[in-house]
């Protein structure tokens, strides 16, 4: 099997751009990486929804290079390469063990198609060696389900992005005209590998209860309760450090609103609570921080204004979604974006 996996960086297609390149001799496609895996950061990580990062942080691993390359990247220079340090498949798993050693709620992949192999023969070694909360898979969604597939029961909870519906602005800002008739067909294989979403009970936390605390679950409905204080558990969820609970299987779809494309956006949220409707939960980001090399393009030179990102918030509403994480107010700062220092590797 490991020489099997290896033999996909040979004529690598894991994504949709197909280069075909042999990763194995040092040739880069789109992704710019070879066959060796490369990182830039694996540290606990606080600012994913609250299901992901708990109190205790998502134990987020943030690879190189990327098979998107958006102008608007807020990633950008370790999605362009410039920040990476080369670790083994074994250290890789080490650092899985590390990262649940601290606590974390969960293993966090970050942009990691291109190096799928290499993560399912680490994620197989570090189950082997004790491995036991959630695995996130953390991805733009510019996906092949071939590859997806690779990760069934390896991966417990998806946090895919969808990105654009409208192929122009696929095309002009990510070079990838195809984005939505890729990312649709992912999204509904990480659906059917994780099913519908379920948490664990409040303040369950799976590196640290006890096994049988830890093999009960709640459902989205339960979940949406406890969080909006409308259960009668006695959870004391106006606690300062109260993050709601754990998310234990399941698939949130991602959305950034960019300035300039609310009709974009609206599309979107539409067309996949039309095909998911509640197997899913759909966070809608106002986030959005233009960055400097994003500044040829002057729609994306400003910020998303609360106003246009309520309208979104209220055209979900209307058209039934239940399940979605919102974003107040303060989110666009580049303070979030961590320091890409080679911490944890």
């Amino acid at each position: 099997m490991k020489v099997e996996l290896s033999s996909l960086y040979e004529n690598c297609t894991l994504c949709p751009r197909m280069c075909g390149v042999n990763r194995t001799k040092g040739e880069k496609g789109f992704c710019k990486e070879s066959g060796s895996l490369a990182a830039a950061r694996a540290a606990l990580h606080f600012w994913e929804e609250p299901c992901i990062s708990g109190e205790t942080g998502s134990g987020a691993v943030f690879f190189s290079g990327c098979n998107m390359g958006c102008v608007f990247c807020q990633n950008y220079e370790i999605a362009h390469d410039e920040v990476r340090k080369e670790i083994t498949v074994d250290r890789l798993s080490d650092i899985f063990l590390e990262l649940q050693d601290k606590k974390a709620a969960n293993i966090n992949l970050v942009t990691p198609t291109h190096f799928v192999p290499s993560i399912v023969m680490a994620l197989e070694s570090a189950k082997k060696k004790g491995l036991k909360i959630p695995v996130v898979y953390n991805t733009s969604s510019y996906e092949n389900v071939s590859t997806l597939k690779l990760l069934d029961g390896l991966v417990d909870i998806y946090l895919p992005d969808c990105k654009y519906y409208d192929s122009s602005l696929s095309a002009k800002y990510s070079k990838a005209e195809n984005y939505f008739e890729k990312a649709l067909p992912a999204i509904e294989e990480m659906v059917r590998q994780t099913g519908k979403p379920c948490f664990y009970p409040s303040h369950v936390h799976p590196g640290i209860s006890i096994l049988e605390e830890c093999k009960k679950s709640i459902s989205s409905e339960e979940y949406n309760d406890v969080v909006l204080d409308e259960d009668d558990t006695g959870v004391n969820t106006d606690s300062a450090d109260y993050a709601g609970p754990l998310m234990k299987r399941g698939t949130i779809v991602r959305h950034l609103l960019l300035p300039g494309h609310l009709d974009d956006s609206m599309e979107i949220v539409r067309r996949l609570h039309e095909r998911f409707g509640d197997d899913i939960y759909i966070s809608l980001m106002n986030q959005y921080t233009p960055m400097p090399h994003s500044a040829v393009y002057p729609e994306l030179t400003s910020k998303v204004s609360s106003e246009i990102y309520e309208k979104l918030v209220d055209f979900a509403i209307e058209i039934g979604v239940e399940n979605a994480f919102i974003q107040g107010e303060e989110t666009d700062k580049s303070s979030f974006i961590p320091a890409f220092d080679y911490s944890g590797l």
